[in-house]
């Protein structure tokens, strides 16, 4: 029983980490992760509402740009949470209002698949710019683990950029 115990009561705060970076650089780089981990949430939220209602001309080739996008942000989602932890803070638990997140219903029934793409080239082009701040950060201080991960979704994201505007195009 004393086993249980001592599981159920086990520490989860960051004070005994001693992995290099100090407890205040932990909790800012944390802090810049969970913005960019909110930043990625509304993309693959609004990338899965333009999934399913993309139409006209260029519906196949977004619907499944769209979900192929969805499917990896919601992946690298896991992984920012995972690093937040690895720092030795609470994965963001609150998000905001999700309901901000996707595009208004009225909004979609009237937007065109180019109005949609400029809209997640903006989404990605403004997690880019977190994400650059991010690695930066991380990169002055030492935190070459954060920083290599943004740099890996930095190359997503400016290949989502390439190929939404590539889908687009005349």
């Amino acid at each position: 029983m004393s086993n249980v115990s001592s599981i159920m009561n086990a520490k989860s705060t960051s004070e005994d980490i001693n992995t290099g970076l100090d407890e205040g650089l932990r909790k800012d780089i944390s802090k810049t992760l969970s913005d960019v981990l909110g930043a990625s949430y509304r993309l693959m939220i609004k990338s899965h509402v333009y999934h399913w209602n993309v139409v006209g001309p260029l519906f196949k080739p977004l619907h499944e740009l769209t979900e192929e996008h969805y499917e990896d942000l919601f992946a690298a989602i896991d992984v920012i949470a995972e690093r937040v932890r690895a720092l030795g803070n609470v994965a963001p638990y609150t998000i905001g209002n999700a309901s901000e997140f996707a595009p208004d219903g009225k909004e979609v029934e009237h937007l065109t698949a180019i109005d949609m793409v400029d809209d997640l080239i903006a989404e990605h082009e403004a997690i880019c710019r977190k994400m650059r701040e991010a690695a930066e950060k991380a990169g002055d201080n030492k935190d070459m683990v954060t920083e290599d991960l943004m740099t890996e979704r930095l190359a997503f994201h400016e290949k989502a950029i390439w190929m939404l505007r590539a889908t687009a195009s005349e």
